[in-house]
């Protein structure tokens, strides 16, 4: 149920027309899909979940200056036992996290004025930590825009349709750390993603789960060096619901288990409205920032 697409079949001009096709395909089905031939160095990927083991490995003393709490623009540390992804469950998530977001320096305008998700990141002392990070968000923008033009083929539009949305954008990476748990408990709650596009790494430990719409819950294949794509609901607002953000969920895993996300949110001032074509709209406008906002408050209690 959840497809294996080759972008190089796009980004090489092989076969647009087919991976088009088949992004749009899945979707419309179970809002997942894999990616493979993305062309992200193989030694970046591995940099990358080394430097997330040397932060989270660090005493909690140590990594509490960074806390998500100390700012208002969903940058830092979240420890575990701060979050609930899901909103109905009263569960609790068992993992910690570290945001990093667009990296913008102190004296930016932007950042100066506290203009919604405009602030610095925070770093913690992990020698090569920073450098690793935005190299790898530089990369990994770079393919969600390229999906995204995928995107917009699919759904009729001029393939630079999202180009002016994504330029500055709201994206978050998202270091996860999920200890071995009780599996009464839960590693990340039954939720769906809050932006256009999910770009998802994972160490190959199972946990993953999604539920198509009128199907009960299925495991999302591990594919070595693939990324696990997804739709999130800000794409699937601006899709008018022809596309589908599925829930899912991560499992109290059977040993400690580590992935990399990359949250492709949109620019603060992008419009999200019913894109032409798609019909009456099903949802109000509303900006990039002010969804963000909405759905990280229902995230965190405080």
């Amino acid at each position: 149920m959840i497809p294996v697409l080759d972008f190089a079949r796009f980004s090489s001009g092989a076969d647009r027309a087919g991976f088009v096709s088949d992004l749009g395909a899945a979707a419309r089905g179970p809002g997942f899909f894999l990616v493979s031939g993305h062309g992200v160095d193989e030694g970046l990927i591995a940099r990358v979940f080394d430097q997330a083991a040397a932060f989270f490995a660090l005493p909690s003393e140590v990594k509490a200056p960074l806390s998500i709490s100390t700012n208002p623009h969903n940058r830092g540390w979240a420890a575990t036992g701060t979050e609930s992804l899901d909103e109905h469950s009263g569960q609790v998530d068992q993992k910690e996290a570290f945001n990093i977001g667009y990296d913008l320096p102190a004296d930016d305008p932007r950042v100066i004025a506290s203009e919604p998700f405009r602030g610095v990141n925070l770093w913690p002392e992990v020698p090569g930590f920073r450098e690793t990070m935005l190299d790898y968000f530089a990369t990994v923008q770079a393919l969600g825009v390229g999906l995204m033009r995928a995107v917009a083929i699919d759904l009729g539009l001029p393939e630079t349709r999202f180009q002016r949305d994504f330029d500055e954008p709201m994206a978050t990476l998202r270091l996860l750390s999920y200890p071995a748990s009780d599996p009464s408990g839960i590693g990340a709650g039954a939720h769906t993603d809050y932006g256009a596009l999910t770009l998802l790494l994972t160490d190959g430990v199972a946990g993953l789960q999604v539920k198509p719409r009128g199907g009960d819950w299925i495991d999302v294949p591990h594919v070595p060096g693939a990324f696990v794509v997804n739709i999130g609901d800000c794409l699937m607002r601006w899709s008018n619901d022809i596309y589908v953000s599925n829930p899912h969920r991560v499992l109290p895993p059977a040993k400690p288990r580590q992935s990399v996300a990359f949250f492709l949110d949109p620019n603060p001032d992008a419009i999200i409205a019913a894109l032409p074509g798609t019909g009456s709209p099903k949802y109000p406008t509303v900006t990039g920032a002010e969804y963000l906002r909405q759905r990280l408050d229902a995230t965190y209690a405080a």
